[in-house]
């Protein structure tokens, strides 16, 4: 959604004894950022204010209790909930959880209405965010859940994309998650992501093999042979720029990732470890595949720092750009194809 002015962006604040809180205010003390787009922080005026209060800063919300009330030019707190909240940085909380969560359900409304046109997550913590009414691992999972589409953990800097085939399965259960149709329906939705968010017009993608140095013909595991290659020959025969599988352990160091728009991982840390180590501050990840655009910093609570001020906002930042340019990129390729499909009717 837009105003007359720019685009709304949701930020679901996430485990208030984190860093979320000043992230978000780090971000928004820019006044330059209110150019470009309205955001809307589900949260409360007191929570927010008891953060500019603690963080010594200057930014001047505007709360609302309607997303009909927000107003342009301003960094607007839509209030979730009016009760003072307990807040203890550093502190695993069931209770700071549950005001996580609801961050999270109502920006989700919101977005599934249309009332905003991204949404950004600040981290929560996936322990305590667990009750009877929420059984995720993470935002992607439910995510996918709540959104129509085929949601997929994609890690993106300028230079830099890195998808998985699964995501938080323990290492033990991966090779049981990865079948043809997995592959396939994760290469399909990396495919059009490339196409729609990021204007790439003949994706080129890499996918990493299963085990060390892709089994070395069987001797060490018969996956990569029997199900990854098979696989990867047929997408690449119906037509997709589609290579590998390339042994993961020598893909990143040989700079080998900078001939491809995207590199598949067949699990989360093969390919978070090397993304992060090449772009941690600066990583994205945005949730690949869905019908509304979702993107969140590449880091967690950071209960370590949290309440100290130390808190560096640049993946938030990136974040925030990122969803607003994937917003936008989508809103440009729907465009395309109506005046494509015109001129082919003509």
């Amino acid at each position: 959604m837009k105003t007359e002015e720019n685009i709304i962006v949701g930020i679901s604040i996430g485990d208030l004894n984190g860093i979320g809180g000043e992230i978000v205010l780090k971000t928004f003390e820019d006044n330059r950022v209110l150019d470009f787009c309205t955001p809307v922080i589900f949260a409360s005026g007191k929570t927010m204010n008891f953060f500019k209060t603690h963080f010594k800063s200057k930014i001047n919300f505007h709360n609302i209790n309607n997303i009909g009330q927000l107003a342009d030019g301003k960094v607007n707190v839509l209030n979730c909930w009016n009760e003072p909240v307990k807040i203890e940085f550093g502190k695993e909380d069931e209770k700071i959880g549950a005001y996580a969560i609801k961050s999270l359900r109502a920006a989700t409304n919101a977005l599934k209405k249309g009332d905003i046109a991204a949404l950004v997550t600040a981290p929560i913590n996936k322990a305590n965010i667990q009750s009877k009414d929420f059984k995720f691992p993470g935002h992607t999972d439910f995510l996918a859940q709540e959104l129509d589409g085929e949601s997929l953990m994609f890690m993106i800097t300028e230079n830099l994309r890195v998808g998985l085939l699964t995501d938080h399965v323990p290492v033990k259960d991966v090779v049981n998650h990865i079948s043809e149709e997995l592959i396939t329906k994760k290469i399909e939705t990396i495919h059009d992501s490339l196409k729609k968010d990021f204007r790439i017009t003949k994706p080129k993608i890499a996918v990493l093999g299963i085990n060390p140095h892709t089994g070395d013909n069987g001797v060490i595991g018969k996956e990569d042979d029997e199900v990854l290659r098979p696989t990867l020959k047929k997408i690449k025969e119906n037509g997709k720029l589609v290579f590998g599988p390339y042994a993961a352990d020598s893909f990143f160091g040989s700079n080998n990732y900078k001939n491809f728009d995207a590199i598949i991982a067949t699990y989360h840390d093969q390919g978070l470890i090397p993304f992060k180590t090449l772009s941690f501050g600066q990583g994205v990840n945005y949730t690949a595949g869905l019908n509304r655009v979702r993107t969140s910093p590449d880091h967690g609570t950071a209960y370590e720092i949290a309440g100290k001020g130390q808190a560096d906002a640049s993946s938030f930042k990136e974040a925030l750009h990122a969803a607003i340019k994937i917003y936008e990129n989508r809103i440009d390729y729907e465009q395309l194809m109506a005046n494509a499909m015109k001129k082919k009717q003509q």
